[in-house]
């Protein structure tokens, strides 16, 4: 398969004609406007910091559906005891920071460069990227960020300075989004921590099928923040 080359039209192939290892474009920008229509079509930018922004549409894909996430004893039984505080969408910017500095501390490289920062910092001024923080104190010790389309969140990453911190920000996302009868949580490629927690593959055609039926319906647009119930509340 051809490794399509995109020029300054928002547009992109066809999700289904990219190469085995799941690239599919070279090219264009990260404006908010081709980030949401590439997320719309089931691809996303993924590129090392000397490279041009390459796009994936990779199959199998990795989902975890909100209802299959599997929330082990001692999590739940962390979780009761409350040792974290929890905010939605309240320090985005040092979340994304965040995952990007600790890949790089770790040398495992890194795809958040600065252009996917402002990039995202950007989509969430634009009401559709959103952050879990996870506070000991006021100490930000855990937290994930992604992209909510319709009633599909795209993960784009997390981080944890204590133990089951990100999996504490995940399993309270997913209990949120699970309230409003989202879709799927897109976690793209496959990770054995994921899997652990109920992610599983899925082939390209029934994700982009799950995909079309959540966008369906209206986007949560806008900052984040909890409600009474436990669920999103759009201020």
């Amino acid at each position: 398969m051809p490794v399509f080359r995109l020029s300054h039209r928002i547009e992109f192939p066809p999700a289904y004609l990219a190469r085995p290892d799941g690239l599919l474009a070279v090219g264009g920008d990260l404006c908010t406007e081709r980030l949401l229509l590439a997320y719309s079509q089931g691809i996303f930018p993924w590129y090392s910091w000397d490279e041009p922004v390459l796009w994936w549409s990779p199959d199998p894909r990795l989902v975890l559906f909100p209802s299959e996430i599997r929330v082990s004893r001692s999590l739940a039984k962390l979780m009761r005891k409350k040792p974290f505080r929890i905010t939605l969408d309240t320090a985005f910017e040092n979340v994304i920071r965040t995952c990007a500095e600790i890949r790089i501390d770790n040398d495992q490289g890194t795809w958040i460069n600065p252009k996917m920062i402002e990039a995202y910092c950007q989509l969430q001024k634009d009401g559709f990227a959103h952050s879990v923080e996870v506070w000991s104190q006021d100490r930000l010790v855990g937290g994930l960020y992604g992209v909510s389309l319709g009633r599909s969140f795209f993960g784009e990453s997390m981080f944890s300075f204590e133990d089951n911190a990100s999996k504490v920000a995940l399993a309270t996302l997913n209990a949120c989004l699970n309230k409003h009868d989202f879709v799927m949580i897109d976690c793209q490629v496959k990770t054995d921590h994921l899997m652990r927690l109920g992610a599983r593959e899925i082939v390209r055609d029934e994700f982009l099928s799950h995909l079309q039926s959540s966008l369906q319906y209206p986007t949560l647009k806008g900052p984040w923040t909890f409600d009474q119930d436990g669920g999103i509340q759009v201020l």
